[in-house]
């Protein structure tokens, strides 16, 4: 990609992520601008409204408290702080909280080196967007020029077998699968064989989102994985975890039950456009010491971006 072409995609991205968090902007800041009406300094009663506002904007309880705690220490050290500087100090804590977490680290689509293939086990629940985001990262993918090979391990649903199909034509890039019914281990080791034969620079395998009786997801899961690593031994080297941002603390409730169920390493947060609690994104990151990865931040087949944390921040604070 010439300097050009990369500084309009980098405007572009940035222009969609201001669009995708204008509800969580709108509803966090402007009742930050409230509680602090008649404010010089920075009191106790400035931080009760603003642990209430993060809370309700679903940052989480815990991660509420420890930006509380740590605005109470530099109040306390540097004696006066004014209000006019609490976003400053606000944006600073929630991107070194991003950065423990090593979310965001990335700005482009790709991958290491020495990992050819890289496998990708997408995991989460139905309904959170994971078919379209496999799809878009596929895209994304192979636009950064990379060869993508696309697996077919959630047979539990026949939809989700033909949706995945869907986005495999649509991208352009091949597809293994087997139909519902189909065994979904068998699946991921076609494909990461086929990938192998291929020359395949990523592997993104589809698993099924069911979560009602979590000894049999865990089970699916570690079957899935041993059989790829007869193929590739490190597989997967990415457990990706979607999660949909507009269902707030029920996606938290969700991490949970998957990060208890396999060793997820990384976090896609969809549907950040349609909802005000943005702010689930650095409660999860906080919560899990997980990356959030990847951010959807519209419908359109290019609005899945690799999260950016200073980009993130600097759109939320604008």
């Amino acid at each position: 990609m010439g300097l050009f072409s990369f500084l309009t995609k980098k405007k572009e991205n940035k222009e969609d992520l201001d669009k995708g968090l204008e509800k969580t902007k709108t509803s966090v800041f402007s009742r930050i601008s409230k509680a602090i009406i008649g404010k010089s300094t920075v009191d106790d009663e400035v931080l009760d409204n603003l642990e209430e506002i993060l809370i309700t904007s679903d940052v989480g309880v815990e991660t509420t408290l420890k930006i509380i705690e740590r605005i109470q220490a530099r109040v306390a050290r540097d004696k006066y702080v004014g209000t006019s500087e609490l976003n400053t100090i606000l944006k600073e804590e929630i991107m070194g909280l991003l950065q423990e977490n090593e979310s965001g680290d990335g700005t482009t689509f790709d991958i290491p080196a020495d990992k050819k293939p890289y496998v990708i086990m997408v995991v989460g629940v139905n309904g959170v967007g994971k078919t379209t985001t496999i799809g878009k990262l596929a895209y994304n993918f192979k636009n950064a020029g990379k060869k993508v090979v696309l697996g077919a391990s959630d047979t539990f649903r026949a939809a989700a077998v033909s949706q995945l199909q869907i986005w495999a034509d649509r991208v352009g890039v091949p597809i293994v699968q087997q139909g519902q019914g189909a065994d979904p281990a068998s699946v991921a080791y076609d494909t990461v064989k086929s990938a192998v034969a291929q020359d395949a620079d990523v592997v993104i395998i589809d698993t099924a989102g069911r979560l009602h009786n979590k000894v049999n997801l865990m089970r699916e899961l570690t079957k899935i994985k041993t059989v790829m690593q007869k193929v590739v031994p490190d597989a997967p080297h990415e457990i990706l975890l979607v999660l949909d941002a507009s269902t707030g603390q029920n996606a938290i409730e969700q991490a949970k039950q998957f990060t208890a169920a396999t060793e997820v390493n990384a976090l896609a947060l969809t549907k950040l456009d349609g909802t005000a609690k943005g702010g689930v994104v650095i409660g999860i990151s906080d919560q899990f010491k997980i990356p959030v990865k990847y951010i959807g931040v519209g419908e359109g087949i290019d609005h899945l971006q690799v999260f950016d944390r200073k980009a993130f921040v600097d759109s939320l604070f604008e």
